[in-house]
């Protein structure tokens, strides 16, 4: 839960970058932290949403939102198994199961991918790129119910060279997404900003507000499957990131009216028929390849991983309806036999 302040600009912090003011009034904890919330919509200028670089005025009002829990401390290392499948004295690369979140929240105080880090490696071993001591190691994440390999930093000069290497797109991330609906075209693009609902704070939107940020996904049909008597059929495509958003694949997917199966968040244009997520409790997203320089040594690094079962489980039972693969199909089927089966 969140609640909404007010602070009024004084004459002698005029001009200056709202994320800055914000930092350096202590209304967040970091200017790292302010520059998120407001690209997240979470505070508002004069009644308006602004960027980040918005210059502040004399008597402006600024309303934001802030946890109603106080700021926590360290994170505390907790045993919790990782699948890993690259680790040195930089960096490591995982398997993220289902159900982990990446760092702390409101919602989730412990049992995270960062206390499994913290556990793992020490807080003085992993990166603080963030900002905030309940984010060590992180430089990208997954949603909670995504799946697949992600990146953790043990150092800010990896961890402020991998994010600057997302940032430019040198990361290669690809995802598998089961959506609902025949997908016409074999390849496609969604360009669409994003940011904070207008109408649900739990919730990512495309919008064309001043707080959006730009969003780009590519997208390849890998296998269509026909259409039920209780849904109207699914496709298998391999989504590619140009930016990492909150929820990117996900809401921009619902906008193409393909939401993933299993979403329980975006189902705006998905079948009304429970059996239409075919047993799913998750949305079936799956970041299933990975390839980087990597920053420090320069070594060029390619990791696969296979689908996890449930996952698996839901393309077998399809496969009778299959209407046959695509050629980028055939090209991902043959990656996925040779990489390793998620062990979590």
């Amino acid at each position: 839960m969140t609640r909404l302040l007010s602070h009024t600009v004084r004459a002698d912090d005029a001009g200056q970058r709202l994320d800055a003011l914000l930092a350096a009034r202590g209304l967040y904890p970091s200017r790292s932290a302010a520059a998120r919330a407001v690209e997240e919509g979470a505070v508002c200028v004069n009644g308006a949403t602004v960027t980040k670089r918005h210059a502040v005025s004399a008597g402006d009002t600024i309303v934001y939102e802030v946890p109603d829990e106080p700021a926590r401390g360290p994170v505390a290392g907790q045993p919790i198994d990782l699948d890993v499948r690259f680790e040195d004295e930089h960096l490591i690369v995982l398997s993220k199961q289902a159900g982990l979140v990446c760092h702390p929240s409101a919602d989730h105080c412990d049992g995270t991918l960062v206390n499994a880090l913290v556990h793992r490696c020490g807080a003085d071993h992993l990166c603080n790129v963030q900002g905030e001591d309940d984010r060590l190691g992180i430089v990208h994440r997954l949603d909670r119910d995504t799946t697949g390999l992600m990146l953790a930093a043990k150092d800010d000069a990896t961890g402020y060279a991998l994010m600057a290497d997302i940032r430019d797109r040198a990361v290669d991330r690809r995802y598998l997404a089961l959506v609902h609906g025949v997908v016409a075209h074999d390849t496609g693009m969604v360009d669409a900003p994003i940011a904070r609902s207008a109408h649900d704070r739990t919730r990512m939107a495309v919008r064309d507000a001043p707080s959006a940020r730009e969003a780009v996904t590519t997208f390849r049909v890998l296998e269509r499957f026909e259409h039920g008597a209780r849904d109207d059929g699914y496709t298998l495509v391999d989504c590619k990131l140009f930016t990492g958003r909150t929820h990117q694949i996900r809401v921009h997917m619902q906008y193409a009216r393909h939401p993933l199966v299993g979403d329980l968040v975006y189902v705006a244009h998905a079948p009304k028929d429970p059996s239409a997520s075919l047993g799913l409790k998750r949305q079936f997203l799956h970041s299933f390849r990975l390839s980087f320089t990597h920053p420090l040594t320069g070594e060029e690094l390619d990791f696969k991983d296979a689908l996890p079962c449930d996952l698996a489980q839901v393309l077998e039972g399809l496969a009778p309806r299959s209407l046959g693969r695509t050629e980028a199909g055939e090209e991902v089927a043959a990656l996925l036999d040779d990489a390793p089966r998620p062990r979590l």
